[in-house]
Parts: structure tokens; sequence; C-alpha cells
């Protein structure tokens, strides 16, 4: 697998044709080819993951500008052909993106993604390091993409490049309670908020199940980041096929 920028008219269509392939052929926000082009002419990064055969793989898209007067890069997009996934090659993605970024000067990078998602939430909090600094109401509206049928709620996830990744949470000790729906004391110092191990299942196979999990966890969530915790971490339960949230605050 080699990583390089997008480059042909060749490398173009084939990546509008993966976004198509992985949200969907009725995806009306696919990014266009003209659009991945001249986002590299100013400071973007519109990347692909090649295999040895040269077909494209995976990709990976983002917009840099400003924000508050610093230099700062967007992650917009990211996918991996079905074939490809759980081989690392999203994560690989996202460290030519931060070193793409880090060697003209920009030291944060923004991206969102879906709450429920426990194997975006894995990669970004536990591998990458994330600060998850925002919880979004429906931030991308309704869309006939298959992928956000269970709705668009997503964590703003920030990157930043001036620290080394935070450590993972390891374990869960048994005393930290749930935040449910209503909340918790806020008194505790600690807490978990439980997710489901593949919302996409639940959300193909009983979409009111999707939201019976969308609506108190997205209370959940907003509260506690309302009152100062953090996301410290993402802890599976294969056993209970569920993941938790651990959250805490000094």
């Amino acid at each position: 697998m080699h990583i390089r920028p997008l480059a042909t008219p060749d490398d173009f269509r084939a990546c509008v044709a993966l976004q198509h392939a992985v949200w969907g052929p009725d995806y009306s926000d696919a990014t266009p080819a003209a659009i991945l082009k001249i986002a590299q002419r100013v400071g973007g990064i519109a990347a692909g993951a090649f295999a040895p055969t040269g077909e494209l793989v995976g990709f990976i898209f983002g917009m840099t500008g400003v924000d508050r007067g610093e230099a700062v890069h967007w992650s917009h997009q990211l996918a991996v052909t079905p074939e490809a996934r759980n081989t690392g090659i999203g994560r690989h993605l996202k460290e030519y993106q931060r070193a793409a970024m880090d060697a003209v000067g920009v030291r944060r990078i923004y991206w969102t993604f879906d709450p429920l998602q426990a194997k975006n939430a894995h990669l970004n909090i536990n591998r990458l390091g994330v600060e998850i600094v925002e919880y979004v109401e429906d931030m991308y509206g309704a869309s006939r993409s298959t992928l956000f049928q269970g709705g668009t709620d997503r964590f703003v996830a920030m990157w930043d490049l001036t620290r080394p990744p935070r450590p993972r949470v390891a374990a869960v000790n048994g005393t930290i309670p749930f935040l449910t729906d209503p909340p918790a004391d806020d008194a505790a110092p600690s807490l978990r908020v439980a997710i489901p191990l593949d919302i996409g299942a639940i959300v193909r196979t009983d979409p009111d199940a999707a939201t019976a999990w969308r609506l108190p966890t997205r209370r959940a969530l907003q509260w506690a980041l309302a009152r100062g915790y953090r996301v410290d971490g993402l802890l599976r339960d294969d056993a209970r096929e569920r993941a938790y949230y651990v959250l805490s605050r000094d």
C-alpha cells in the first residue's frame, strides 16, 4: 500500500467512485473531482491509499483555513473500501495527514464522527488521542446516504499536533457510575456512557432501536461536556455488545 496525493484524472474519478461505493449511490454530498484538485492548491489534502495493483483502496480529503487568526485543517472525509478495512489503512491516512499539516505549520486538525460509531471512536480517541471539543446535533442535516440513516449527530474532534497522543483508558473500575437519562449526580469525578458495538447493524435491522440509542446518549454526552467532563477513552464489552465512553473531570 502506497499513500500519495491524488494527481491524475483517473485518480480523481476513482476517488469520486469510491465515495459512492462507501456512502451509497445516492450520496448527494460527494466531493467532486474539481474540488479535490483545487483544494490541494490552497493547502488542502486529497490523498489516496493505492494497492500494489494501482487500485485506489482508500482516501482522505481535508481543507485548510483560518480559525480565530490561526491556520487550522478540517479533515472532511476518510473512506476505505470494504475489502481493505480493518488493515490499518485509515490510521495510516490520518498519520499521513498529520505529517503533511505539521510540515506546513498547522497545529490543529478538526473532524467529526458519529458518537454511536464505536469503531470510529476507538480509532480517533484510543489510537489517535484526539480531544472531543463539541457535540453537534444533526450537523449535516438529512441525507440519502445509507450510512447517515441513523442521523447526523456528530462529535467534533480536535487533534493537537503540539502534544503527544493521550494514553487510552486501559480499564474501568466497577465503581464508575453510568451517566444515563436523566443524568447522574454531577459530583461524580468519572462517568460512563454506553453505546452499541455496531450501530450500523441496528440501523439496518431496526431504525427505531437506533433512535432509542441516539436520544439518551445525545442528552447524556451534551450534559457532560457542558459541565466540564472530558472524554478519556472508549472501552469494549464484547459479551454485552456494548462500548463505553469513559468521561472524567478534575
